[in-house]
Order: C-alpha cells, then structure tokens, then sequence
C-alpha cells in the first residue's frame, strides 16, 4: 500500500526526483573522497613536514566539501518541493474521493476517522518521502561506497566490516518488528480521540445541561490513556534504536583501533589508513543509522498509507450512470416504484415496497412514526442513497440514469439538521444560487420569516456565520437553510421535516409565504407535526418502511387508524375536525 501510494504521488515529479537522485550520488561520492584525502595529508603531508602539500590537498578538501554542501542543499529543497506537492495532490485525492461518497460510506467511516486520514495520515507519508529524498537516496550509496573505500584502504580490517553490518541490520530489524503493531494501533487511537473531542465539542449544551462533565472527562481521560500508552511503547523502542547502534559503533571502533594498531606496528598499514578506515568505518555506521531513521518512520507511515488507500479505493454506493442523461422528458414530477431499501447486514428493510407519485403544483406530505423511513424515502430522491430494488424517477427519468448536476440542479433540498457552513448569511444563501442578488437575498429571507432577525443584526446579510451556524438558534438556522431552498427557485424542494424548530405561528406564516413562491413547482414535505401538513394535496402515511395510507387530511382522519393515532397524541378532537 506505502509503496503503491507513493509511486503514484510523486509519478509526476519524476523531473524533480531525478536532480535529488543525481545532487544526493554526487553529495555522497563527495563526502567518500573527504577521508582519502584526508589520509593522503597524514602520511605524506603531517609526517613528512610538507607543509606546501598539506595546503595543497587542504584546499582540494576544502573544495569538495563546499561541493558536497551545495549538492545537499539542492537535493534537500527538490526533496521537500516534491513531498509537499505529493502531500497536496494525496489530501485533494481523498477529499474528491469522499466527495463522491454516498452517506453510507461517509457512515461507515465517520467523520473523525475520515478527518485524520486527510491531515495526520497524509502528513506522516508526507514526511517519509520527504525523508526518503534524503536519506534513503544517501544511505545505501554511503554504505557500498564505504565499504568499498575501507577496503581500497585495507582489505586485512575487512572482516570487521562483515561482522558489523549483520549485527546492525539484526539489531534494528528486531526493533523496528516490534514497533509496527503499536503504530497500527495508535493510528485507531488517535481516531477514538477525535471522535470524542468532536462529540463533546458539538455536544457542549448536553453535557452542560445534564450535568454530564465529568462523565465526558473520565471518557476523554481513558481515550488519552489508551492513546498515550501506546505511544509510550512505541517509543520506547524507539529510544532503544540509538543506544544500540550506537553501542555497535563504538565497539566496532575500538575493534578497528585494537586491530589496526597491530598492522600499523608490523607495517601492513599506514596511519593515515587507519584514520581514513575509521572514518569509512563511521560513514558505514552512519548509513546504518539513516536506514533505521527511516525504518522508524515505515511502520507508522506503512499503517497511515493503508487507510489512505482504504478510502481511495472505496467506491461508492451511488455510481454515476455510464450514459448519462442531460434532459428530462418531464417536468418537476416525482415517482417512487414499489421501492425496497435496506442498509447492507440488515435482516429488515427500511422502505418496502413504496409507491407514490407528486408533480408540479401539488404538495405531497409524508408522515408517519419515528423510525418509518420518512427522511430516508426523501434522500433516494437526491441520490444520497440508491434504492435496493425499484425505480426512482425525477421528471420521468431514472435518478439511476441522470446526469448528477442536471439531478441536483432540479432539486431543492432543506435537510433534517440544517447546517450552514461558515462565512457569512450571504455566502450560505449564495449557496443556493451563486449569482444571486441582495435584493433576492432579502426576498428569500421574507419568505422563509428570517428577514426581521437578519435586519437586526448589525452587519445585515454580511453578518458572520460560526461553523455549523453555531451562533444561530435551531429554528434560525432551519429558516436559514429554507431561505438558501427557496433562493435557488428549484423545480422540486424537498422539505426533511425542515419546520420542526418553529413555533406554530411561524411555521404557518413560513407556509403561507411559500405558496406563492411553489405554485408551480412541486413541493415535498416530511413532518412531524400534523398542523404543518394538513393542507397538503396528498398525505402519504408510513408506518414501519410501508405506506399505510394515502390521501387527504380529512379521508385519512376517517379510514387510517395509523393516521388516527398520529393526530389524535397531537390535536384535540375539536382541532382535528
């Protein structure tokens, strides 16, 4: 999965790969040279008291250091040019991707999981190629180039070399095997924190009101527990890695000294070439550590790319149609076809066998119990789900068949939660309409009874809306959202028990106002309240995913007991009649 994310981020910046490919071999081969040099000084500079060659090959190292700084810092900054454009495509990459979701895959992940996915885990890939760039170019050609300058010095130390390089690869290998399960699981607990610090944030009100603080707390404190007992473990190995490469380096110097100081007394060895095996000796050791810096950084960026992948590879439930139709043959109608719908798993459907039709100028009502799938018949309209058999059809063509944008342009839908984004009222209503007027705005706004609380605000439709429309009560938003509808002057608006928040006195003017505005169009509404459906051209009754009941007020108070029974816990007898 790492790889295979990786490959297919940085694929166009094989250009920029390539300069950090060449700046870092050539960075390397530079610093190989740096203690041959140096050796050279020892043994015919320092020894013999030349002076004139010390300065000579002093300058020559001078120069291939200069050469070797300025091919890292070039390698560095394409590197890190590359890792931030390749983090940039892979958040765009899941963000159209969950764009693309239905509600049941945004379900099945939730939202907190999918949030971390598009900051923390494409950060931690972000800087494995970034590291990468760097060090995984560098460490394998320091190692080879090392090794085979150590033996140009002295093939008679070279066993050394073949005893360290075994026990450094086993040391860390066995570090970094038992590092990958923790960062597997921190990953999930970094998710449960998100989940409930996103819980008890949009959920401030209901813990203060029942008095549930330190309930949430001791929740919060047991998920940070989890989460940084994990970490601890993680890093504890982590912290092990460096002493014990560190441990292997200095016993191997001392092995290099003991050893070599022997040849350099029998005369098999200058010293010169001890200093420059020891250095090669060091170079082998760095690489090592280099490696294991970015084998640290694998098994966690390994666990992230999986769940980066996860949601690339997710398709959703709602495929766009191969053909897509670009014109309906009808306008503003409705159809529901013996219709089934069940969440995958599930023993019992949700809708069954559901059929209705509505069109322009009429208003069909729907209306039933908790749970009867009310707001889950009016999201098979939008496409927000795909129902599992039966057909849905919006101006005469299968929702299945329909271009998405021609679908949702016809559409004019005020959900059950409202939600306004932040900006300000007039970027939430443009929502509706881009090219919308202010003097539209403030039409909309009459008509949905919200014109009288925006005007007192002090910046009017300019006012600041706080995410999720958090400093507007829910009967505001909802009048809010309904304004954004009427704005965008739709074929077919789709009320999701959209009135709930209103009093009644609102609720009927809001009504009232609306008819004008949706005399030609056709007008859906999913409610609780029997009073905001009562006048409807038809009442379509559900009651456990079935139709129970069709028609109008008056027929449906005198043949569906179902019905009976919803106005009868809300509406005096007097009322009723």
């Amino acid at each position: 999965m790492l790889l295979t994310l990786i490959r297919d981020g940085v694929a166009p910046y094989r250009g920029s790969l390539a300069v950090v490919v060449l700046m870092q071999f050539l960075a390397t081969v530079a610093a190989l040279f740096l203690p041959s040099i140096n050796a050279d000084i020892i043994d015919n500079g320092i020894i013999t008291g030349d002076i004139g060659y010390i300065w000579r090959l002093g300058g020559v190292m001078l120069l291939v250091s200069l050469a070797q700084v300025a091919c890292t810092v070039v390698a560095v900054y394409f590197a890190a040019r590359t890792a931030m454009r390749f983090g940039r495509d892979t958040r765009a990459r899941i963000f159209e991707r969950v764009g693309t979701f239905s509600a049941r895959e945004v379900q099945h992940f939730g939202a907190p999981s999918l949030i971390t996915r598009e900051t923390n885990d494409v950060q931690q890939v972000q800087t494995l190629v970034v590291t990468g760039g760097t060090l995984a170019i560098m460490a394998p050609i320091m190692m080879v180039g090392s090794i085979l300058m150590a033996l140009r010095e002295d093939v008679g130390l070279s066993w050394l070399i073949v005893a360290v390089v075994p026990a450094l690869g086993i040391s860390v290998g066995f570090i970094i095997s038992r590092m990958v399960p923790s960062f597997r699981l921190m990953q999930v607990r970094i998710d449960e924190v998100n989940r409930l610090l996103r819980e008890q944030i949009t959920g401030v009100r209901v813990v203060r009101a029942f008095v549930r603080e330190r309930h949430e707390t001791e929740r919060f404190a047991r998920a940070n527990s989890e989460l940084t007992d994990v970490a601890i473990t993680a890093g504890r190995w982590m912290a092990a890695m460096f002493p014990t490469v560190m441990l292997v380096a200095n016993v191997s110097t001392v092995g290099v000294l003991w050893f070599g100081g022997h040849r350099v007394e029998s005369g098999a060895m200058e010293i010169g070439a001890l200093t420059a095996y020891i250095s090669y000796l060091m170079q082998i050791v760095m690489s090592v550590m280099m490696a294991m810096f970015m084998m640290m950084m694998v098994p966690r960026a390994t666990v992230c790319a999986e769940r980066i992948m996860e949601v690339l590879d997710t398709e959703s439930s709602v495929h766009p149609p191969a053909v897509p139709v670009g014109e309906v043959a009808e306008r503003g109608t409705l159809r529901l076809e013996d219709v089934d719908f069940a969440y995958p798993g599930a023993d019992v459907g949700v809708l069954r066998g559901v059929s209705l039709e509505a069109g322009p100028g009429r208003t069909l009502a729907i209306v039933g119990s908790t749970g009867s799938g009310k707001s889950t018949l009016v999201n098979l309209f939008p496409r927000l789900f795909d129902a599992t058999s039966g057909t849905v059809s919006v101006g005469g063509v299968d929702v299945r068949d329909l271009d998405p944008q021609t679908l949702w342009s016809r559409l004019g839908l005020v959900p059950q939660r409202a939600f306004l984004f932040s900006g300000t009222i007039a970027s939430n209503l443009q929502y509706g309409r881009p090219d919308a007027t202010e003097d539209e705005m403030w039409h909309a706004l009459e008509i949905a009874q919200a014109r009288e609380f925006v005007e007192a605000m002090p910046d009017g439709l300019q006012s600041s809306v706080a995410q999720g429309g958090s400093n507007f009560s829910g009967g505001q938003k909802q009048r809010l959202a309904i304004a954004r509808a009427v704005i965008r002057r739709p074929e077919i608006y789709l009320f999701d028990d959209s009135f709930s928040a209103l009093d009644l006195t609102t609720d009927a003017r809001l009504r009232a106002a609306l008819r004008p505005e949706t005399a030609d169009a056709t007008v859906v509404i999913v409610a609780q309240r029997v009073s905001t459906i009562r006048d409807a051209d038809e009442i379509v009754v559900l009651d456990d995913g079935r139709v129970v009941g069709r028609g109008t007020h008056e027929e449906l108070l005198a043949d569906c007991e179902t019905y009976q029974e919803i106005v009868a816990s809300q509406l005096s007898a007097e009322e009723a009649a």
